[in-house]
């Protein structure tokens, strides 16, 4: 299976997003949130079913820069919506959770670290039996080179670590930091921050038949 890890949108379906699905195979698209740039809510439906028209599954959470009413965007559309629900593929089951925990700006879609744990508690539980287990999130987990901000210090959520750490999830795939694109691991869990699509950021999942992982950032 190969899966394109996205994220960071920003209201921009970009050519060279359209240009690498006509032009490799995907199994499965991945979006970790920030679909909008603060809205309109609409913009999501629009670009979730565009990228969807490429009749690759896709599964997405909204972010923190995701007005309330994208959720239900992502109900509507064609995409899969796994914020706060878990879906599965053949042998890899993924579960989500959108938004971030909270910072500096106010922005639209946050949540306190109590509330992300017990809601990631509750749909972990859902993946346990799959031989691939997928953590999507947009904030990434505290203290990783995926949560790094430009002055070194770590903005990530506590509470992803935690549920990673006790659920050990193969993967998680996370976005929110732009600059923090990175492949890092917390134990054996592959932590992975695609950057933004803007700027032609994404990371390449391949999960061949023994279950065995490769990643790798990829310029679109």
């Amino acid at each position: 299976m190969d899966i394109l890890a996205i994220s960071d949108l920003h209201g921009s379906m970009e050519k060279a997003l359209h240009d690498y699905l006509e032009k490799n195979k995907i199994d499965l698209i991945v979006i970790a949130g920030d679909i909008t740039n603060f809205g309109p809510v609409e913009l999501a439906e629009d670009i979730l079913n565009e990228i969807s028209s490429y009749n690759i599954p896709v599964v997405a959470v909204p972010g923190n820069c995701d007005p309330q009413g994208v959720s239900n965007q992502l109900d509507n559309s064609m995409a899969i919506n796994i914020h706060g629900k878990s879906t599965s593929l053949k042998n890899v089951g993924i579960c989500g959770f959108g938004g971030s925990n909270p910072t500096p700006f106010d922005t639209p879609l946050e949540f306190g670290e109590v509330e992300i744990f017990e809601e990631l508690d509750k749909i972990m539980v859902q993946i346990k039996d799959q031989d691939i287990k997928i953590l999507v999130t947009h904030a990434p987990p505290l203290n990783t080179n995926a949560d790094k901000i430009p002055g070194g210090g770590h903005v990530g959520s506590k509470s992803i670590r935690k549920i990673i750490e006790q659920y050990q999830p193969n993967i998680n795939i996370c976005g929110h930091i732009h600059e923090a694109q990175s492949v890092d691991k917390i134990d054996e869990t592959v932590i992975i921050n695609p950057g933004q699509v803007v700027t032609g950021g994404a990371c390449l999942i391949h999960i061949d038949d023994d279950n065995q992982i490769y990643s790798k950032i990829i310029k679109l």
